[in-house]
Formats: C-alpha cells, structure tokens, sequence
C-alpha cells in the first residue's frame, strides 16, 4: 500500500528544505521567494524501522529492503488560491491526488527570511492554507452535487441518497468545517472518496523551528499543540536545517553522533513517518529469507489475503494460509527455525487479521 504525502504551506515556511531533507535530495529548489517550486516534486524514501536489521541479523539475510513513502513537494499557496491566485488552481490540483497533508508551519523569527503575509504566526498561516481548502472544496461540490441531482431525477435511490449526504458535506463546508468533520457511513465511503475533496484528507502538522527549539519547541509551537488539539489533528517539531545537514552526512554513525551532539534521539522524519502511519492507519509486517529481510505496508486491521496481496495479486488470489511468527518470539527465539522449535509459528486462514511486527511465510496457489 502506498503512502502519499502532499507537503504545502505558505511561502517561505520551509516547505522545499523539508522536502530536500526527507528524501536527501535537492530536487526541490529551496528558495527566498515564493513559486519557487512550481512543479510538485515527487520523493521516495525508505521508512527506517529498527526492527529490520535484528530480524536480517537473526535470519541470516544477505540485504535489507524497507518499506516506502512518497513525498509531494506542492508550491506554496496563498491567499485567494481557491480563485486561482498564485497559480492556486494548479497547485490545489496536485493536493487532490495525495492521502495525506502535511502541513509546514513556520516557528520561527528570523528577519533574513521574509514572510508573505509579513509576520509569523503559525495559527494565522493554518487557517489561511486550511480556508482556502474549504472554499476550493465548497465550489467543487456544488458543482458535482449539480450534475448528480440531474441523475438523480432517474428515480435512482442510491444516487438521491449519495446527493443528500453530499449536500450535509455541503453545508458543513458552508459552515467553515473541513468535510472531514462530517462522519462517513460505511456505504459513502466509496462516493465520498470519489469526490477528491481535500479537506476529507488527514492533516498532519509540522512545526518548523530554529535548531535551539528543536527538542523542546517554543511558543509558537505550544500555539499550534492547543490548535491541533482543539482539530483532533497530529503535530510534529523538527527544525528542517538540521534534517538538512543529517541527509548529507554519509553513516549511521555520523548521524547519530551529529543528534546527540543537538541533545536529540532521532531525526525529525522519523516523528513524521510516525505521526504519518498513525494518520492514515497504516502498520508494517515483514517476509524474511535467506536473500532479504523486507518491510511491507498495509492497512491496520487487514486480513492475510489482503496482505499477501501487497507483494503480489498472485499471492492473495491464490491464498492458502500464512504461517506467522510474532516479531518478539522471532527475535528471542533467534529465526524461523527456533520458533517452529519452541511452538511460537503459527498456521493462520483467511480471517487472520494481520498485527504489526508480524512475519509472515504465505502458502498460495494459482
């Protein structure tokens, strides 16, 4: 399953830097203008997951093969882009294509950096980019909500029934409530997705501070905690220069001497992939062999067919049963061998709900 992330904010806010450092490229142009990016930028990085490399060590795998995430680098929005300022139309295009927001708030005073709006507050610059996603929003469902109820006249009952739920997100939007503060019964998830409404998408914030912040935040990261707690939404503190400095160094070694030496643990994309799995429900399950250990992503509360059918159709139409060995028992009893040894393997069907960490070997046959 892939995990699609669009990273937007206003100019300025740190958006490219952050982009350049989580996937250690300088494919984004970062800088001290706005429209710099104009194209988005597109980025894929390994997910780090420590567990990986006990489980290769412990099945004697000759490589290691993570999961990954795409990042989006979308240009920077403003004021009025729901009517197409600043390029709005084209960049709120791009956001209509992701999973998730990541949305980069800048935390930061620094008098070298303008800022479009001419001063920093974090709060202000959410609702800005947050308003103009809802009134995009507001215009693309009134016009489908028009071409549906002219189908509807057909006597269609589960097309009178999509456009009524449509008009509740509607009204909400009217209202200046995100369409995903609307509740979603199971049989509209599937209209509802084929809205593309940007504001149906999760909503990550990253607070972006100076380095002396970075472990602790500041005041204007404490303003974003209330507000994204008042959202329901997830927030992170990382300080983009210092992700940028960590995607140039060339060990693991390095990397881990550079953050203690900041008085920090880990990098700031690990909180966001963490903060990121938590957004969209996602959990990580893994195949070990002698050639590989890897990392797979799927849906929390997926079944082993669905599972299996993230490394291959083959694999789910074909599904027999999928031997499990729970991540602890395969560690403690030092690989598959052990744990079949003492018991700890187990034969489970169809209906086995896939938990995190798992490692699984899957019977099919097609």
């Amino acid at each position: 399953m892939g995990f699609n992330c669009g990273i937007v904010g206003l100019p300025n806010v740190g958006k490219s830097t952050t982009f350049n450092a989580l996937t250690a490229t300088a494919a984004a142009q970062a800088a001290n203008f706005p429209f710099c990016t104009i194209e988005p930028n597109v980025g894929r990085v390994g997910v780090p997951d420590e567990r990986l490399q006990k489980l290769a060590d412990a099945g004697k795998s000759k490589s290691i093969i993570p999961t990954q995430l795409e990042f989006v680098d979308i240009a920077g929005l403003v004021k009025g882009a729901s009517k197409g300022e600043g390029l709005g139309n084209k960049f709120l295009s791009n956001i209509r294509q992701v999973d998730a927001i990541i949305h980069v708030l800048r935390c930061f005073e620094d008098e070298n950096v303008t800022h479009v709006e001419g001063s920093v507050d974090p709060v202000r610059d959410a609702e800005i980019i947050e308003t103009e996603l809802m009134l995009a929003d507001l215009e693309s469902i009134e016009r489908q909500i028009d071409a549906m109820s002219k189908k509807a006249k057909s006597g269609d009952k589960a097309l009178k029934s999509q456009v009524e739920f449509m008009q509740k997100i509607h009204a909400a939007l009217a209202e200046g409530k995100p369409a995903r503060s609307v509740a979603v019964p199971e049989d509209m998830e599937k209209a509802v997705r084929e809205l593309f409404l940007m504001t149906t998408k999760p909503m990550l914030y990253v607070c972006n501070v100076l380095e002396n912040d970075a472990e602790n935040g500041n005041a204007l990261t404490e303003k974003v905690a209330s507000m994204a707690k008042e959202k329901n939404y997830e927030y992170v503190i990382i300080c983009a220069e210092i992700e940028s400095q960590i995607a140039q160094l060339a060990s693991e070694d390095e990397k881990k001497e550079f953050l203690e030496s900041l008085g920090l643990s880990e990098p700031g994309l690990n909180k966001i992939i963490r903060a990121g799995y938590k957004l969209l429900g996602l959990e990580t399950y893994f195949t070990v062999g002698p050639k590989e250990t890897r990392a797979w992503t799927i849906p929390v509360e997926c079944k082993a067919p669905q599972a299996a059918g993230v490394i291959h159709t083959d694999f789910e139409r074909g599904f027999i049963r999928a031997e499990v060995i729970a991540y602890d028992d395969y560690i403690s009893c030092n690989g598959e061998q052990g744990a079949k040894d003492q018991g700890k393997m187990r034969s489970e069907g169809k209906e086995y709900v896939v938990q995190d960490g798992d490692v699984i070997l899957f019977r099919f046959n097609v």
